[in-house]
């Protein structure tokens, strides 16, 4: 077995069709367990999954006509058949830590549990092409499909069927050669393991899993041609969100730095006149204003009682400035100079529209006009009145504007970098009157008045890096307060002890890897090295724990928070990013 099918066979321990779908790297389809099979869902823009049913149900039956359970899941099949002698545990172990044996070791029991081809006893399902499922099985052996109109029909497998997802979710039923299906779907996979990251034994089966998930989040989109772009979630983000495809780059670059350049090329294909980029590039355009808002996002901010569901004028929409931060380590990976020169100069104007178009008080510091453009939207720092000047939009500014400069000195060389320089420090200066000496915090200012609310934000600041002892020390001193943010699973999103907190409402106390990531990155940057490495530590046996790359994780269990995505892309790209780093 090569390392690629031994880390494609780890990875498949946590498919398990209900958290992750069965899918392809491109397609559109998406395959779920049922009560009696599983199911089949496409995966569109600003659609739920009940809105976008293929199949009800399929169903695979025995040549005695009786149900055959799925046995097995791998990223290239999914194997229906009897049970009997199989690992009962297979689906339990998506949800359980990993342990501490060797990739060979686990490759050896892989080999045991796993079939390594089909049983002529079992029915497999596979993909044809990204929007072709094709079955095939003993003879005898039959598929019962329910579609969402009432209709429902069989077909004999032994030949071999292909089902055709069509633009309108229509499905059409042909033979075709499932030996070749399976062959194909097993390359495209095969390939893509093969560039998965080795890391630190007790993190591999992870970091595979969290592989399988940016392949599987890879979709295409029309208005690009081919690009490639990896989306936060098949299950209900299918877009390329600025602020994601950042933390996704940075993840990606150390197995196919590549795709990861592609993910910044198309957060930045799509400036404004002005260079704001858009928060959002989807398969019908871009998200840059409140005037593309979708009628399912101003519905729910409407619910939410927000005053910004129906502005009277258009407020741009976009996220944080990390762009020369994800393009500086996206380089370290594989150096493109070339590339690097144009990608900075959109870098430039993103950051430029931000000192220009959104300081909205024109006191010098950048505001956030809408919580969308935080990447935090439901952080009670917006519970006040908008514009909001943030601690953490201050510290990405100066950090961007650093960054800009270091970018600017190595593929630019002779280039006047002064006044990035010069208005990082003004910036800086801008950032430490939101320091509260009586509360030892940095506070955001909604509408220009305090919010008090202890969160994540107010820790931002140390990846400046250059912040006053006491300032540092105190953030520090934060981060170890086991009543408010040393939480045993990580740095709560709002501080512990916050008459804010929620372990359970996103951006109001659940642990995010992101914020996790990024505070650690300031730890380290501000001196503080090992405080900074337990922090990455802690994120991935986080992850670990919790049986996956999550959207967010309740912080006094360090499960799944409720309402979170599962299978969520910049958590699986931080966590390989993570590990790679602790496996050096």
């Amino acid at each position: 077995m090569t390392d690629a099918a031994a880390l494609a066979a780890l990875a498949g321990r946590h498919l398990d069709l209900i958290s992750a779908p069965f899918t392809l790297p491109r397609s559109r389809v998406l395959v779920f367990r049922s009560e009696d099979g599983v199911r089949v869902h496409t995966s569109e823009y600003e659609r739920r999954l009940s809105d976008c049913r293929v199949l009800d149900s399929l169903v695979v039956m025995d040549a005695e006509g009786e149900e055959l359970p799925v046995a097995d899941v791998l990223p290239g099949k999914v194997t229906f058949g009897r049970t009997e002698g199989r690992d009962s545990s297979r689906f339990a172990r998506s949800t359980t830590s990993g342990d501490s044996r060797s990739l060979s070791e686990r490759s050896d029991e892989t080999k045991r549990v796993d079939p390594p081809s089909t049983s002529e006893a079992e029915v497999t399902l596979t993909f044809a092409d990204p929007s072709t499922l094709s079955l095939g099985g003993p003879a005898g052996s039959r598929v019962r499909l329910q579609h969402p109109d009432g209709r429902a029909e069989e077909h004999p497998l032994e030949r071999g069927i292909r089902l055709h997802v069509a633009a309108d979710r229509s499905v059409s039923v042909e033979p075709g050669d499932h030996t070749a299906a399976l062959a194909a779907t097993d390359r495209i996979w095969s390939d893509w393991f093969a560039k998965c990251p080795l890391v630190r034994d007790d993190l591999q089966e992870m970091a595979a899993f969290c592989w399988w998930v940016l392949g599987a989040n890879i979709v295409e989109l029309p208005s690009l041609g081919d690009a490639r772009a990896i989306v936060p979630s098949k299950i209900g983000y299918v877009g390329l969100w600025q602020w994601d495809a950042y933390f996704i780059a940075v993840g990606l670059r150390h197995g196919d730095p590549e795709l990861a350049r592609e993910q910044l090329e198309i957060a930045f294909r799509f400036p404004g006149a002005d260079g704001q980029l858009p928060d959002v590039v989807h398969e019908l355009g871009v998200l840059a204003t409140s005037d593309d808002l979708p009628e399912s996002d101003r519905a729910n901010l409407r619910r939410a009682g927000s005053q910004i569901a129906d502005p009277s004028a258009p407020v741009p929409l976009t996220k944080p400035p990390l762009a020369a931060w994800a393009l500086r380590k996206v380089l370290e990976a594989e150096d493109a100079p070339d590339w690097a020169r144009e990608q900075l100069a959109r870098v430039i104007r993103s950051q430029e529209w931000w000192f220009s178009g959104s300081d909205l008080d024109h006191d010098g510091m950048p505001e956030y006009g809408h919580p969308y453009s935080s990447g935090l939207d439901d952080s009670p720092i917006f519970d006040g009145q908008l514009p909001t000047a943030a601690p953490d939009l201050g510290a990405y500014l100066v950090r961007q504007d650093l960054e800009i400069a270091a970018l600017l000195e190595q593929y630019e060389p002779g280039a006047d970098v002064t006044r990035f320089r010069e208005r990082a420090a003004v910036t800086q200066d801008l950032l430490l009157q939101m320091w509260s000496s009586d509360r030892e915090r940095f506070l955001a200012y909604g509408g220009g008045e305090p919010q008090l609310s202890d969160t994540i934000v107010g820790l931002m600041p140390l990846l400046t890096g250059t912040l006053p002892g006491t300032i540092a020390s105190a953030l520090h001193a934060a981060i170890d307060d086991p009543s408010r943010y040393a939480l045993a699973w990580g740095l709560p999103t709002v501080a512990a002890s916050d008459p804010d907190f929620s372990a359970e409402r996103m951006w109001r106390g659940p642990i995010w890897v992101n914020t996790n990531t990024l505070i650690a990155e300031g730890l380290e940057a501000s001196g503080y090295p090992e405080r900074a490495r337990e922090l990455r530590e802690q994120t991935v046996a986080l992850v670990v724990h919790g049986g996956g790359p999550h959207e967010y994780f309740n912080p006094r269990t360090g499960q799944k928070a409720d309402r979170a995505t599962t299978a969520f892309g910049w958590s699986a790209a931080l966590f390989i990013d993570l590990a790679v780093g602790l496996s050096r």
